[in-house]
């Protein structure tokens, strides 16, 4: 037989040469069991989107880490501007064509640029800075629920019974996380923290729709979207003088956690779990997939920041979680 064009020698496919692994095993060896168990694309697909989760587990604590030194603004100005620097430098190794019609794709990129990076991440950055890591990472895992309902808003998409209990389910696993499982006192640590938390999801699920309606290449209209946000960042920053730094950042922890934002959170892992999906020959399986980076993260966030990890955010993420896997089963 044949895998990829290259001639396999027969005693090498189970299917020809052992009855046994047949009637264990209940192989349909139609096609060849080589053909089945998984093809080059597909283990590509997995290998990118393992990188992905591995690279989005850690920046719950490297957002914390720059926060310490760095302001809300400061951390996106400096993460903003390494990602654009990154994503520029990517697109630009596949040849100047990306910069054709510079001005139309800027203009195509105002509002998208305006909701990601600027307003998304700096809502984000403000809530991690009030609230603990593993408090912010997991509301902001409501994003999947808003977009679902977002889809049955803007795309005309319909409204299944299955989303409204998903909903419900996330929303109460939102009320445990906030209220650290005292539900009956309903006493809330931090509540704008929590709202600006739960906000992002909207701003994510609504950038990500406006998104799906771009039909440019992704690496190009990422590249725009983030270069109008630092843009917009960059002037904001001057016209509100606002403060950059919370203590000095110079080669300190702050400066490199916003270069690691920014190429490992807002650059290069988007690029590969794109290709993720690009290869896979199952959206569903990898795209479930994700669900996985909250809970490595927790790992991160209890061995880096020593952060103790309380029960009630455990089981509030395992709701919204399994919401989300629920949802879109």
């Amino acid at each position: 037989m044949k895998l990829f064009g290259i001639l396999i020698p027969e005693f090498f496919n189970p299917c020809v040469t052992n009855n046994t692994f047949i009637k264990y095993y209940g192989v349909d060896c139609s096609p060849p069991l080589f053909y089945v168990l998984m093809t080059i694309n597909q283990r590509q697909s997995y290998l990118f989107a393992a990188l992905a989760i591995l690279f989005w587990s850690t920046v719950s604590t490297a957002f914390k880490v720059s926060l310490n030194q760095l302001s809300p603004m400061g951390l996106l100005l400096i993460s903003s501007f390494v990602a654009t620097l990154f994503l520029g430098t990517y697109n630009l190794m596949s040849g100047p064509g990306f910069l054709a019609n510079f001005l139309r794709n800027l203009r195509q990129s105002l509002f998208a640029g305006f909701l990601n990076p600027f307003l998304y991440y700096l809502v984000l950055f403000v809530a991690y800075d009030r609230l603990r890591a593993q408090e912010a990472q997991a509301l902001n895992y409501t994003w999947a629920i808003i977009l679902s309902l977002f889809s049955v808003l803007f795309l005309r998409e319909r409204l299944r019974l299955k989303d409204l209990l998903a909903l419900t389910v996330s929303l109460f696993g939102v009320v445990i996380i906030s209220s650290k499982g005292q539900l009956l006192a309903m006493q809330f640590d931090d509540i704008l923290g929590t709202g600006l938390a739960l906000g992002s999801s909207f701003i994510w699920a609504a950038y990500w729709i406006l998104s799906m309606k771009d039909k440019r290449p992704n690496p190009v209209k990422l590249f725009y979207n983030f270069l109008v946000g630092f843009m917009l960042i960059t002037m904001s920053v001057f016209a509100f003088q606002v403060s950059i730094l919370e203590k000095s950042a110079a080669f300190s922890y702050g400066l490199l956690g916003s270069v690691w934002v920014g190429i490992f959170e807002m650059g290069l892992t988007f690029l590969l779990w794109l290709k993720a999906l690009q290869l896979t020959e199952n959206t569903a399986k990898i795209s479930n997939l994700i669900f996985l980076t909250p809970f490595v993260s927790m790992l991160f966030i209890f061995t880096i920041l020593k952060e103790p990890i309380h029960p009630a955010t455990i089981v509030g993420l395992l709701l919204i979680v399994l919401s989300n896997v629920f949802q879109k089963s």
